[in-house]
């Protein structure tokens, strides 16, 4: 049976492709959802790929990652500078969550350069664009094998 992997998106990513696509590039969301789900196919995992501009509701669905003991992936967008009920939801997790960031934050000007929820992340993946999500996935992968063979 496929491990549940969700894949949460955080605010204003459904405009990727739009928005400052000199930044962002011009990929969508939806190409990066159809990317991550084939390789999530390929891995044995169940993807659940899901976006909201509502940082209440970011927290819900990390609650219910928590509650089916998914693994998570999350580009917790602006949710990442200063969100702290996303952090708390965060530290739920029991199985590897990555943190992933289309741009590197750390080259980029107050607010984006410091991500509160890195603290609790199992990794941190920016800076290459919607290849991020993939390396995630695999990450996950990897990582949910790892346990798996030493029985935890």
């Amino acid at each position: 049976m496929p491990h549940p992997l969700f894949v949460l998106n955080g605010s204003n990513l459904n405009m990727l492709g739009k928005r400052e696509p000199e930044l962002y590039g011009t990929t969508t969301l939806a190409e990066i959802q159809q990317r991550t789900e084939a390789l999530c196919a390929e891995l044995n995992l169940a993807c659940d790929f899901r976006q909201t501009n509502h940082e209440g509701v970011m927290v819900d669905w990390i609650q219910e990652a928590f509650t089916r003991d998914a693994a998570v992936i999350v580009n917790p967008a602006g949710f990442s500078f200063g969100c702290v009920p996303v952090l708390d939801a965060l530290k739920l997790l029991s199985k590897p969550w990555i943190e992933v960031h289309l741009t590197n934050i750390h080259q980029r000007p107050l607010p984006y350069t410091h991500s509160l929820v890195s603290q609790a992340a199992t990794g941190v993946i920016c800076g290459l664009g919607p290849t991020g999500y993939l390396l995630a996935v695999r990450a996950v992968a990897e990582s949910l094998s790892t346990q798996r063979r030493a029985g935890t």
